[in-house]
C-alpha cells in the first residue's frame, strides 16, 4: 500500500454562492466519503483555507495500491458523478516524518 495526496475542487456543477452544506446531495457525498474513511482508504480529508469564500478546494490523504485505484474510488463519489467536485491532482506521497503515527490510525 502507498500513500497518495489528492486535491479536489469545485467542478462545473458547483453552485456558486452556496456553501458546501447547501450544495445538492451533500448528505450522499458525506456518506460516501465517510464510508471510504471507515474502510481505511481515506485517512484525512477536509477543505483548504479559502474554501469558505466560494468554490471549494479539498485535500485528502489516501491509502491505496495505485493511482488508478484512487481515481476509480473517487469517481464513484456522488459529487464526482455529477461534476460538483472534480479531482484535480493525485500524487504519490513518500511519507518520511511521522509515518509511525499512522500505524495507530
Amino acid at each position: 500500500m502507498s500513500y497518495f495526496v489528492v486535491t479536489r475542487e469545485a467542478g462545473p456543477a458547483w453552485i456558486d454562492g452556496k456553501n458546501t452544506f447547501e450544495q445538492p446531495a451533500v448528505t450522499e457525498h458525506g456518506a460516501y466519503m465517510n464510508a471510504l474513511a471507515d474502510e481505511g482508504v481515506v485517512l484525512f480529508a477536509g477543505p483548504l483555507a479559502g474554501s469558505e469564500h466560494g468554490r471549494i478546494r479539498v485535500l485528502l490523504v489516501i491509502v491505496s495500491d495505485d493511482e488508478a485505484e484512487v481515481r476509480r474510488r473517487l469517481a464513484d463519489d456522488p459529487w464526482a458523478r455529477t461534476e460538483r467536485l472534480v479531482t484535480s491532482r493525485v500524487e504519490h506521497w513518500n511519507l518520511l516524518v511521522g509515518a509511525e503515527r499512522l500505524s495507530t490510525v
